[in-house]
């Protein structure tokens, strides 16, 4: 069996100097992923784009897996960050297709940030061991729909709240992946929202 790379950051930046060198570490990172993919990124290429020495790379990162580690989780806390202003924006009194219709846009939104990087981020997460870290994100993103149907249960065909979002979420999640892999027109296509909310609401209600 071949030995998993070490994916956890040697030490926190913590003065503004070392937060920069680091933003500009993992910037340089999603540079070089999009433009040369996985396999021809490497440590000294990235610290050589990012103007900083291999040797202060080494100092936060230990290995190209740790950096793309931290790139995903960086990239999937900001599509959580926007599902959650986008969450606390709206009225929960809204007719319940205007809400289910916010909840799809938002999520097909945060794929919309940088859908290249989301691509090569995703097609590493078994290789760099991200999943249990995405998948605590993901139960957060689940908590968010839920407490959207709680607010309107009794309208709602299905009782177990809880499935119902894990279900509403994987039918975008994969909606969204499958637009971001394989058909990225999708993504900037308002059509692919009102379906996709039709869908939903078809599911939802009685």
């Amino acid at each position: 069996m071949v030995a998993r790379a070490d994916t956890t950051p040697r030490k926190e930046p913590r003065q503004e100097r070392a937060k920069a060198t680091v933003d500009a570490i993992l910037s340089a990172t999603a540079r070089i992923l999009v433009k040369e993919g996985y396999d021809r990124a490497s440590t000294n290429r990235i610290a050589e784009a990012a103007g900083v020495s291999v040797g202060s790379l080494y100092q936060y990162f230990p290995s190209k897996e740790a950096l793309v580690a931290a790139l995903i989780e960086k990239h999937s806390q900001e599509m959580l960050s926007y599902l959650e202003s986008r969450a606390a924006s709206h009225a929960p009194t809204a007719p319940l297709r205007t809400l289910v219709r916010d909840v799809v846009h938002a999520m097909v939104d945060a794929h919309r940030v940088d859908p290249k990087l989301h691509r090569v981020l995703m097609e590493q997460v078994p290789r760099v061991g991200a999943l249990k870290r995405l998948s605590e994100l993901d139960d957060r993103a689940l908590e968010l729909i839920r407490t959207y149907l709680e607010f309107r249960s009794p309208e709602l065909r299905p009782k177990n709240l809880k499935l119902a979002a894990f279900l509403m979420a994987s039918l975008v999640e994969a909606v969204t992946h499958g637009a971001v892999l394989m058909h990225p027109e999708y993504l900037v296509d308002e059509g692919l929202i009102d379906e996709t909310t039709e869908v939903i609401c078809r599911y939802l209600l009685d």
